[in-house]
Order: C-alpha cells, then sequence, then structure tokens
C-alpha cells in the first residue's frame, strides 16, 4: 500500500510539473503581429501579397464569375496556353450556317492557286447573302475567296465547289475528308455554302475549332478573314465590287482579327472569333445563339481576365 501511495503522489507530482512548464511556454510565445493574423478566409488573400503562386490560382479564377451564354453551344479557347478556357455543350451537334464556309477556304487554299481564273455560271447565283456576281463574269480564286468570308457570298462558294475537279459533289467529297482527317469527326458537309435543305448538315463548337486552327495556318486565309472592308476594281473580265465584313467585333473590339459569321433560321445566329490581345491568342466559338456578338464579347473579356488581363475598352 506504501508503494502504491507513493506512485500515486509521484504521478501527481509530475503532472503538476508538465502543466506548469506548458503554462511558462505559452506566456514567453508573442502573439503574431495584426498584419499576419488572418482567418481561413482572407488567407488567400494576405498571402498572395507576399508569395504569388500557381498554387492559389483556381482560388483566384473562382472569383471570376463566368459569363451567362444562352446560345445553344459556346467555348473559347487559348492558343498561347493550349487550354479551354469556357465550354457550353461542346460536343453537341448542331447546324452551323455559313461558318461551313471556313471548311470551304480550306479546301480551295489546299487545291487552286491564288490567280486562277473561274468562270460565274447562272446556276452559281443562289442565296440571299452574295458578294454580287453575274453570270458570265470571270474572277480570280484570290477575289472570290474574299467574296467568300466577307460578305459570306454564297454565289462564291458555289463558283468555287463547281471548279473543283469532278465538279461540286467532289469538292463536299473533300470537305468531309478534310474534317475527318483533321480530328473534326462530328461534322457533316453537304453543301460549301451552310444554307439549309440539302440534308443533314451540321458540326460542334469542339470541331469548329480543329477546323479553324487548321485554316488560321493559311496566310490568305488569315488575311481575309481580318479585313474589313476590300475593293476589287473593275475590268474587261468584271464588274466592280465593294466588300464588307459582316464580323463588326473587328472594329468594336480591340484585338479582333475575324472569323467569320452564320446565320440560318435553323442554326441561329453563330459566330467564330479570333482574338490577339497582350500576348494571347483566343479563339471564341458560337452557335444557335440571339445575342451572338454581346456574347462573344463576354467570352472574350472572361477569356483575358482569366489570364490576369485587363479587357480593352469596346463597345
Amino acid at each position: 500500500m506504501k508503494k502504491v501511495g507513493l506512485l500515486f503522489i509521484s504521478s501527481i507530482i509530475i503532472i503538476m510539473f508538465v502543466v506548469q512548464n506548458l503554462i511558462k511556454q505559452k506566456s514567453v510565445v508573442s502573439p503574431l503581429p495584426d498584419f499576419l493574423m488572418f482567418s481561413k478566409n482572407n488567407q488567400v488573400k494576405t498571402l498572395e501579397l507576399w508569395f504569388p503562386s500557381s498554387a492559389h490560382a483556381e482560388n483566384i479564377n473562382e472569383k471570376i464569375e463566368k459569363p451567362e451564354i444562352s446560345a445553344k453551344s459556346a467555348l473559347a479557347y487559348d492558343l498561347t496556353t493550349n487550354k479551354i478556357i469556357f465550354e457550353k455543350n461542346p460536343k453537341e451537334k448542331l447546324p452551323m450556317a455559313s461558318l461551313t464556309k471556313i471548311m470551304t477556304s480550306i479546301i480551295v487554299l489546299e487545291n487552286y492557286k491564288r490567280e486562277e481564273k473561274f468562270k460565274v455560271r447562272k446556276e452559281n447565283l443562289v442565296g440571299e447573302n452574295t458578294m454580287g456576281l453575274s453570270s458570265g463574269e470571270v474572277l480570280t480564286v484570290e477575289e472570290l475567296l474574299y467574296g467568300l468570308i466577307l460578305p459570306s457570298g454564297n454565289d462564291a462558294a458555289e463558283v468555287l465547289s463547281s471548279n473543283y475537279m469532278g465538279g461540286r459533289k467532289n469538292f463536299i467529297k473533300a470537305m468531309n475528308n478534310k474534317a475527318r482527317s483533321i480530328g473534326a469527326l462530328d461534322t457533316s458537309f453537304t453543301n460549301p455554302t451552310g444554307l439549309e435543305g440539302d440534308g443533314d448538315q451540321y458540326s460542334t463548337v469542339f470541331d469548329l475549332l480543329v477546323i479553324t486552327k487548321y485554316a488560321m495556318q493559311f496566310p490568305l486565309f488569315r488575311k481575309a478573314a481580318s479585313t474589313f472592308e476590300y475593293n476589287i476594281e473593275y475590268s474587261q473580265d468584271h464588274k466592280s465590287f465593294y466588300l464588307q465584313n459582316e464580323t463588326n467585333l473587328l472594329t468594336s473590339y480591340p484585338g479582333v482579327l475575324g472569323v467569320k459569321t452564320g446565320y440560318t433560321p435553323e442554326a441561329g445566329f453563330c459566330l467564330v472569333t479570333y482574338l490577339d490581345y497582350e500576348g494571347h491568342e483566343i479563339i471564341g466559338i458560337i452557335l444557335g445563339s440571339e445575342k451572338r456578338r454581346e456574347e462573344m464579347k463576354q467570352l472574350l473579356d472572361y477569356s483575358l481576365n482569366l489570364q490576369g488581363i485587363i479587357p480593352p475598352a469596346h463597345e
């Protein structure tokens, strides 16, 4: 019993000694200065002032609100970082209207010489959107390409496709083969214009990204797509033409370099835009929108904000 009592007393003494030491240690610890006494809520903000780190990128990005896009499908892609910035239904197959003409341009640029001349036939004069061709006129491939891209000329598309080896049918076949070869596997072309009535013609915003990236490799396409207005002077082969780009973001959003608009009742308003601003190249794509230009501006603003870039002032 004496041994048990001694052990019990010894244990109490040891515990008291440990507690006293802990109290002493606590009393000598200096409190953290106010500027380091941050709560969980402002921790990221305080640390970022001293140690900027990519580890906090996700937290920062979460503070940038995503745009509310009413379009059926949309996508924004940063070519500089090779990352998709925004997506909405990226794999949904939808009609693309005149965005079709991006692929039409690719087939033209890969198979024709820019100085080649083609004669306009009566059957080429289709669609409401035209560059204003008349039967019997003769124009170069380069002139027709500007007429295809700027005013979205369906007549230009028909002239270019009908002069393909094997005719229009083989031109469309080449469009589909090219789409598959570059990885646009959810795309189908039934005509070179994007007009309705020739069967099931569709794509996705993801496939249109692939197609647009491919098209931008061609200097003449880049030049035409970024041109706001273009004059074709009168010659003995044709009248004069004044062509104006339908992509009004060229003049209202600094850094925008085209690319293509589209509209049919079924497709709605569609738009592919290429932006080169402050070291970042961004492709924005919208399908099935009622306010494509406003929503594209939101996409571009959002894309730049995510990179820490203040978007330019725009209309």
